[in-house]
């Protein structure tokens, strides 16, 4: 049987080790209101009571209605400190900015409010010495299911080797609401979007060819295509390495 409690332990310990290490006072992160923020926000709050999620709505209705009663729900039951820094005029006016340089395509606006989002979290742990900590799952990961320099960017994050399946036992094992845990996962880009309805596979089946390797020919293709097309997100920049570079 998992020994959640001590996996608990653990990864506190990791977090502590990593603000001991950078000299940092507290905590920031993005409370969406899913699982894996809510997770995130536990830990870091029983690893360092200096911690703080962020709710940052940017055009979504969801982001001001389910998303933000959730966030709210969580940060009240363990007691972590919470803002709201809306994002939805910045939005706007930096898209107005680039209409009449650039055609921006779906893929262009899906990922504005991400990065703008890890722009508010950067400004404020830079004003309040603090980490920002990293959201992002196995599942999402492997998948490339994230934003380059939006949610893929952090300086720690204590959940990226647990799978979706993963983080929901730990939420049941933490007593977090059912009704936060069954809610449909999405990142709240824009109204009615899911993650598993845009992917075109479910995390279960995600989670299982990780664990297992065991899904259909079908499900496995569209894995491998998602993985492949995102090998540039899971790397670091690419450099020209000159007769003076250093390592």
């Amino acid at each position: 049987m998992r020994d959640y409690a001590l996996e608990i332990q653990k990864r506190v310990a990791f977090i502590r080790e990593v603000l001991d290490s950078a000299g940092a006072g507290g905590i920031v992160y993005g409370n969406s209101g899913g699982k894996d923020s809510t997770l995130v926000g536990i830990l870091c709050k029983k690893a360092c009571d200096n911690t703080v999620g962020l709710i940052m709505p940017c055009g979504s209705r969801r982001n001001y209605e389910e998303d933000k009663q959730d966030a709210e729900t969580a940060a009240r039951l363990f007691n972590i400190e919470l803002r709201t820094v809306d994002l939805t005029a910045v939005r706007s006016a930096f898209v107005d900015a680039l209409t009449d340089e650039a055609a921006l395509n779906e893929a262009a606006l899906a990922n504005i409010a991400p990065r703008l989002r890890m722009t508010a979290l950067y400004a404020v742990a830079a004003s309040e010495n603090r980490l920002v900590a990293g959201t992002g799952n196995r599942s999402e990961y492997y998948m490339g299911y994230f934003t380059k320099w939006g949610d893929g960017a952090y300086d720690f994050n204590p959940v990226a080797d647990l799978t979706v399946s993963e983080i929901y036992e730990f939420l049941r094992f933490l007593n977090v609401p059912e009704s936060l845990i069954k809610k449909a996962p999405s990142a709240g880009l824009y109204d009615g979007q899911t993650d598993e309805g845009e992917m075109g596979i479910s995390y279960k089946i995600i989670d299982e060819f990780l664990q297992t390797g065991r899904v259909s020919d079908e499900e496995r293709k569209i894995i491998e295509i998602y993985h492949d097309t995102s090998c540039h997100k899971r790397r670091l920049p690419q450099v020209f390495k000159g007769q003076n570079a250093t390592n």
